[in-house]
């Protein structure tokens, strides 16, 4: 069973939603039936890209500890004036 993206011509509401072969759609919305099926992109998991998100998350945590720091520091010597 397929899940696939929508969007509502009559509402404009986004969704995903698991069709069934024999079913049709409706917006959770609005429960409209006019339907835009859209282009979805897949997913790939692998050892590489877990380990590269893993990396990628590292560093951003780094960049915003760094931040915190310097703010904290600048608001102490701030506050000795």
């Amino acid at each position: 069973m397929p899940i696939y993206e929508y969007e509502c011509l009559e509402c404009g509401h986004r969704f995903e939603q698991v069709v069934l072969p024999a079913s049709t759609p409706a917006c959770p919305a609005c429960q409209g039936q006019q339907l835009k099926r859209l282009l979805s992109l897949f997913s790939v998991s692998s050892e590489a890209t877990k380990a590269s998100s893993l990396s990628a998350a590292r560093q951003k945590n780094a960049k915003v500890n760094r931040d915190k720091q310097v703010a904290e520091h600048e608001a102490f010597h701030h506050h000795d004036d």
